[in-house]
Protein backbone atom coordinates (compact mmCIF):
# COMPACT_ATOMS: atom_id res chain seq x y z
CA UNK A 1 0.00 0.00 0.00
CA UNK A 2 1.42 3.34 -1.00
CA UNK A 3 0.62 6.82 0.18
CA UNK A 4 -0.11 9.49 -2.40
CA UNK A 5 2.29 12.40 -2.69
CA UNK A 6 4.78 10.66 -0.36
CA UNK A 7 8.32 11.98 -0.73
CA UNK A 8 10.70 9.78 -2.60
CA UNK A 9 13.82 8.97 -0.61
CA UNK A 10 16.97 8.73 -2.66
CA UNK A 11 19.91 6.93 -1.02
CA UNK A 12 22.75 9.33 -0.21
CA UNK A 13 20.58 12.41 -0.77
CA UNK A 14 20.93 13.58 2.82
CA UNK A 15 24.67 13.29 2.69
CA UNK A 16 25.02 15.09 -0.63
CA UNK A 17 22.61 17.93 0.16
CA UNK A 18 24.37 21.24 0.73
CA UNK A 19 24.54 22.29 4.38
CA UNK A 20 23.38 25.86 5.00
CA UNK A 21 24.72 27.38 8.21
CA UNK A 22 22.23 28.89 10.67
CA UNK A 23 24.00 32.17 10.47
CA UNK A 24 25.66 34.10 7.70
CA UNK A 25 29.17 33.45 6.45
CA UNK A 26 31.98 33.98 8.87
CA UNK A 27 33.32 37.49 9.00
CA UNK A 28 36.58 38.11 7.30
CA UNK A 29 39.65 38.81 9.50
CA UNK A 30 39.62 42.40 8.29
CA UNK A 31 35.99 42.88 9.33
CA UNK A 32 36.66 41.40 12.77
CA UNK A 33 39.67 43.67 13.19
CA UNK A 34 37.61 46.75 12.30
CA UNK A 35 34.89 45.67 14.72
CA UNK A 36 37.39 45.29 17.54
CA UNK A 37 38.97 48.66 16.69
CA UNK A 38 35.54 50.32 16.79
CA UNK A 39 34.96 48.98 20.30
CA UNK A 40 38.26 50.36 21.53
CA UNK A 41 37.63 53.72 19.85
CA UNK A 42 34.34 53.92 21.74
CA UNK A 43 36.26 53.71 25.00
CA UNK A 44 38.71 56.45 24.01
CA UNK A 45 36.85 59.39 25.66
CA UNK A 46 36.57 57.48 28.92
CA UNK A 47 40.23 56.44 28.72
CA UNK A 48 41.31 60.05 28.17
CA UNK A 49 39.19 61.14 31.14
CA UNK A 50 40.73 58.48 33.41
CA UNK A 51 44.27 59.35 32.34
CA UNK A 52 43.86 63.12 32.75
CA UNK A 53 41.86 63.23 35.96
CA UNK A 54 42.84 60.02 37.76
CA UNK A 55 46.04 58.42 36.52
CA UNK A 56 48.21 61.53 36.08
CA UNK A 57 47.18 63.20 39.39
CA UNK A 58 47.73 59.92 41.24
CA UNK A 59 51.18 59.42 39.74
CA UNK A 60 52.17 63.01 40.50
CA UNK A 61 50.87 62.74 44.08
CA UNK A 62 52.72 59.49 44.67
CA UNK A 63 56.02 60.47 43.06
CA UNK A 64 56.35 63.99 44.50
CA UNK A 65 56.51 62.55 48.01
CA UNK A 66 59.83 60.90 47.15
CA UNK A 67 61.56 64.05 45.88
CA UNK A 68 62.60 67.43 47.18
CA UNK A 69 61.82 70.70 45.41
CA UNK A 70 65.24 70.44 43.74
CA UNK A 71 64.36 67.03 42.29
CA UNK A 72 66.63 65.02 44.59
CA UNK A 73 65.37 61.66 45.80
CA UNK A 74 64.57 61.55 49.53
CA UNK A 75 62.71 59.43 52.04
CA UNK A 76 62.32 62.19 54.62
CA UNK A 77 58.80 62.98 53.43
CA UNK A 78 57.73 59.35 53.76
CA UNK A 79 59.34 59.22 57.21
CA UNK A 80 57.24 62.25 58.10
CA UNK A 81 54.12 60.10 57.82
CA UNK A 82 55.11 58.51 61.12
CA UNK A 83 55.33 61.79 63.02
CA UNK A 84 52.92 62.11 65.93
CA UNK A 85 51.11 65.05 64.34
CA UNK A 86 50.51 63.21 61.07
CA UNK A 87 49.49 60.00 62.82
CA UNK A 88 46.98 61.95 64.91
CA UNK A 89 45.58 63.49 61.74
CA UNK A 90 45.16 60.07 60.12
CA UNK A 91 43.57 58.77 63.34
CA UNK A 92 41.08 61.64 63.31
CA UNK A 93 40.24 60.96 59.66
CA UNK A 94 39.75 57.27 60.42
CA UNK A 95 37.54 58.15 63.37
CA UNK A 96 35.31 60.57 61.46
CA UNK A 97 35.05 58.22 58.47
CA UNK A 98 34.36 55.11 60.55
CA UNK A 99 31.73 56.71 62.79
CA UNK A 100 29.82 58.31 59.93
CA UNK A 101 30.09 55.11 57.88
CA UNK A 102 28.66 52.96 60.68
CA UNK A 103 25.84 55.41 61.42
CA UNK A 104 25.02 55.82 57.75
CA UNK A 105 25.13 52.05 57.14
CA UNK A 106 22.87 51.17 60.08
CA UNK A 107 20.32 53.94 59.46
CA UNK A 108 20.35 53.34 55.72
CA UNK A 109 19.87 49.58 56.18
CA UNK A 110 16.87 50.21 58.43
CA UNK A 111 15.35 52.52 55.83
CA UNK A 112 15.98 49.92 53.11
CA UNK A 113 14.26 47.26 55.22
CA UNK A 114 11.25 49.54 55.70
CA UNK A 115 11.11 50.15 51.94
CA UNK A 116 10.71 46.42 51.31
CA UNK A 117 7.14 46.76 52.58
CA UNK A 118 6.31 49.26 49.82
CA UNK A 119 5.57 48.64 46.17
CA UNK A 120 8.64 48.52 43.97
CA UNK A 121 6.97 50.80 41.41
CA UNK A 122 5.06 52.86 43.97
CA UNK A 123 5.27 56.60 44.47
CA UNK A 124 6.94 56.34 47.89
CA UNK A 125 9.73 54.06 46.66
CA UNK A 126 10.34 56.28 43.62
CA UNK A 127 10.38 59.41 45.77
CA UNK A 128 12.91 57.99 48.24
CA UNK A 129 15.10 56.57 45.47
CA UNK A 130 15.16 59.92 43.67
CA UNK A 131 15.78 61.90 46.86
CA UNK A 132 18.58 59.54 47.92
CA UNK A 133 20.28 59.82 44.53
CA UNK A 134 20.25 63.62 44.79
CA UNK A 135 21.19 63.94 48.47
CA UNK A 136 24.05 61.44 48.15
CA UNK A 137 25.70 63.85 45.70
CA UNK A 138 24.81 67.00 47.63
CA UNK A 139 28.11 67.89 49.26
CA UNK A 140 30.93 70.33 49.14
CA UNK A 141 30.56 74.03 49.84
CA UNK A 142 26.81 73.98 49.25
CA UNK A 143 26.25 71.42 52.00
CA UNK A 144 28.51 73.30 54.38
CA UNK A 145 26.64 76.54 53.70
CA UNK A 146 23.30 74.78 54.22
CA UNK A 147 24.33 73.58 57.69
CA UNK A 148 25.84 76.95 58.61
CA UNK A 149 22.60 78.66 57.57
CA UNK A 150 20.47 76.06 59.40
CA UNK A 151 22.31 75.41 62.68
CA UNK A 152 25.28 77.78 62.62
CA UNK A 153 26.20 79.93 65.59
CA UNK A 154 24.16 82.85 64.25
CA UNK A 155 21.52 80.93 62.31
CA UNK A 156 17.81 81.59 62.70
CA UNK A 157 17.17 78.18 64.28
CA UNK A 158 19.99 78.57 66.81
CA UNK A 159 18.84 82.04 67.86
CA UNK A 160 15.20 80.90 68.02
CA UNK A 161 16.03 77.98 70.31
CA UNK A 162 18.10 80.26 72.52
CA UNK A 163 15.55 83.08 72.74
CA UNK A 164 12.41 80.92 73.00
CA UNK A 165 13.46 77.89 75.03
CA UNK A 166 16.78 78.98 76.48
CA UNK A 167 18.56 76.11 74.68
CA UNK A 168 22.10 76.95 73.66
CA UNK A 169 23.31 74.22 71.33
CA UNK A 170 26.79 75.77 71.37
CA UNK A 171 27.16 75.85 75.12
CA UNK A 172 30.28 73.69 74.89
CA UNK A 173 31.79 75.60 71.99
CA UNK A 174 31.30 75.89 68.21
CA UNK A 175 31.21 72.12 67.59
CA UNK A 176 29.86 72.53 64.04
CA UNK A 177 33.21 73.97 62.94
CA UNK A 178 35.21 71.14 64.51
CA UNK A 179 35.57 67.40 63.74
CA UNK A 180 32.44 66.76 65.82
CA UNK A 181 30.49 68.88 63.36
CA UNK A 182 31.82 66.81 60.48
CA UNK A 183 30.08 63.79 62.00
CA UNK A 184 26.69 65.46 61.56
CA UNK A 185 27.40 66.87 58.13
CA UNK A 186 28.95 63.70 56.70
CA UNK A 187 26.11 61.53 58.02
CA UNK A 188 23.77 63.70 55.97
CA UNK A 189 25.07 62.26 52.71
CA UNK A 190 26.14 58.86 54.04
CA UNK A 191 22.58 57.66 54.74
CA UNK A 192 21.23 58.27 51.20
CA UNK A 193 24.36 56.70 49.72
CA UNK A 194 23.72 53.58 51.79
CA UNK A 195 20.13 53.46 50.59
CA UNK A 196 20.99 53.49 46.90
CA UNK A 197 23.78 50.91 47.32
CA UNK A 198 22.18 48.47 49.77
CA UNK A 199 18.55 48.47 48.61
CA UNK A 200 19.28 46.38 45.46
CA UNK A 201 20.84 43.70 47.68
CA UNK A 202 17.73 43.52 49.86
CA UNK A 203 15.54 43.36 46.79
CA UNK A 204 17.69 40.43 45.60
CA UNK A 205 16.45 38.21 48.44
CA UNK A 206 14.37 35.51 46.80
CA UNK A 207 10.92 34.62 48.10
CA UNK A 208 11.71 30.92 47.56
CA UNK A 209 14.29 31.09 50.35
CA UNK A 210 11.68 32.27 52.86
CA UNK A 211 9.22 29.65 51.63
CA UNK A 212 11.81 26.90 52.00
CA UNK A 213 12.60 28.10 55.51
CA UNK A 214 8.91 27.98 56.48
CA UNK A 215 8.43 24.59 54.87
CA UNK A 216 11.30 23.14 56.90
CA UNK A 217 9.86 24.55 60.13
CA UNK A 218 12.13 27.56 60.42
CA UNK A 219 11.09 30.77 62.13
CA UNK A 220 11.52 34.36 61.02
CA UNK A 221 14.54 34.62 63.32
CA UNK A 222 16.04 31.55 61.71
CA UNK A 223 15.48 33.00 58.25
CA UNK A 224 17.31 36.23 59.03
CA UNK A 225 20.16 34.70 61.02
CA UNK A 226 20.87 31.67 58.84
CA UNK A 227 19.78 32.75 55.36
CA UNK A 228 19.25 36.46 54.85
CA UNK A 229 22.10 37.88 56.94
CA UNK A 230 24.80 35.54 55.54
CA UNK A 231 23.65 36.47 52.04
CA UNK A 232 23.46 40.20 52.79
CA UNK A 233 26.64 40.41 54.89
CA UNK A 234 29.07 40.89 51.95
CA UNK A 235 26.86 43.58 50.45
CA UNK A 236 26.39 45.33 53.80
CA UNK A 237 30.07 45.40 54.68
CA UNK A 238 30.95 46.33 51.10
CA UNK A 239 28.60 49.32 51.34
CA UNK A 240 30.15 50.13 54.73
CA UNK A 241 33.60 50.27 53.12
CA UNK A 242 32.23 52.44 50.33
CA UNK A 243 30.82 54.88 52.89
CA UNK A 244 34.16 54.91 54.71
CA UNK A 245 36.01 55.73 51.49
CA UNK A 246 33.46 58.41 50.67
CA UNK A 247 34.00 60.18 54.00
CA UNK A 248 37.76 59.63 54.08
CA UNK A 249 38.25 61.33 50.72
CA UNK A 250 35.84 64.25 51.27
CA UNK A 251 37.53 67.63 51.22
CA UNK A 252 35.34 70.54 50.12
CA UNK A 253 32.76 70.22 52.90
CA UNK A 254 35.42 70.03 55.62
CA UNK A 255 37.40 72.88 54.05
CA UNK A 256 34.32 75.13 54.11
CA UNK A 257 33.41 74.26 57.70
CA UNK A 258 36.79 74.00 59.46
CA UNK A 259 38.62 77.29 59.06
CA UNK A 260 41.24 76.78 61.77
CA UNK A 261 43.63 73.87 62.06
CA UNK A 262 43.89 70.72 59.96
CA UNK A 263 42.17 67.95 61.92
CA UNK A 264 41.83 65.53 58.99
CA UNK A 265 44.19 64.41 56.24
CA UNK A 266 42.66 66.33 53.29
CA UNK A 267 42.96 69.58 55.26
CA UNK A 268 46.52 68.64 56.26
CA UNK A 269 47.36 68.26 52.57
CA UNK A 270 45.93 71.73 51.93
CA UNK A 271 48.08 73.17 54.72
CA UNK A 272 51.16 71.46 53.31
CA UNK A 273 50.44 72.85 49.84
CA UNK A 274 49.89 76.38 51.10
CA UNK A 275 53.02 76.37 53.25
CA UNK A 276 55.59 73.62 52.81
CA UNK A 277 57.27 74.71 56.04
CA UNK A 278 54.30 73.75 58.19
CA UNK A 279 55.63 70.25 58.76
CA UNK A 280 59.28 71.11 58.21
CA UNK A 281 59.60 69.02 55.05
CA UNK A 282 59.40 69.75 51.34
CA UNK A 283 56.72 68.03 49.26
CA UNK A 284 55.06 66.66 52.39
CA UNK A 285 51.74 67.04 50.62
CA UNK A 286 52.78 64.32 48.18
CA UNK A 287 53.64 61.98 51.04
CA UNK A 288 50.26 62.62 52.69
CA UNK A 289 48.54 62.01 49.39
CA UNK A 290 50.47 58.76 49.05
CA UNK A 291 49.21 57.70 52.46
CA UNK A 292 45.63 58.44 51.40
CA UNK A 293 46.10 56.54 48.15
CA UNK A 294 47.34 53.48 50.03
CA UNK A 295 44.36 53.59 52.39
CA UNK A 296 41.91 54.03 49.51
CA UNK A 297 43.45 51.17 47.52
CA UNK A 298 43.10 48.82 50.49
CA UNK A 299 39.53 49.90 51.16
CA UNK A 300 38.42 49.62 47.53
CA UNK A 301 40.14 46.24 47.18
CA UNK A 302 38.11 45.00 50.13
CA UNK A 303 34.98 46.50 48.56
CA UNK A 304 35.59 44.72 45.25
CA UNK A 305 36.16 41.39 47.02
CA UNK A 306 32.89 41.74 48.95
CA UNK A 307 31.02 42.81 45.82
CA UNK A 308 32.22 39.73 43.97
CA UNK A 309 30.85 37.57 46.77
CA UNK A 310 27.57 39.47 46.64
CA UNK A 311 27.19 38.91 42.90
CA UNK A 312 27.14 35.13 43.43
CA UNK A 313 23.73 35.37 45.11
CA UNK A 314 22.28 37.81 42.57
CA UNK A 315 22.67 35.48 39.57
Amino acid sequence: MTVANAPVLVPGAAESAPQHPATGPASSPRRRALSGLAKYLGLTPFAVYVVLFLAIPTVLAVTTGFFTEDGAFTLSNIAGLFDAQVLNTFAASFWVSAVTAVIGAVVGAVVCYALLGTRADGALRSLIDSASSVLAQFGGVMLAFAFIAAIGTQSLLTLWLSDTFGINIYENGPWLYQPAGLLVVYTYFQVPLMIITFLPALEGLKAQWAEANSTLGGTRFTYWTRIAFPVLAPSFFGSLLLLFANAFSSYATAAALVSQGSPIVPLQIRAALVSETVLGRENMAGALALGMVVVMVIVMWGYSVLQSRTSRWQK
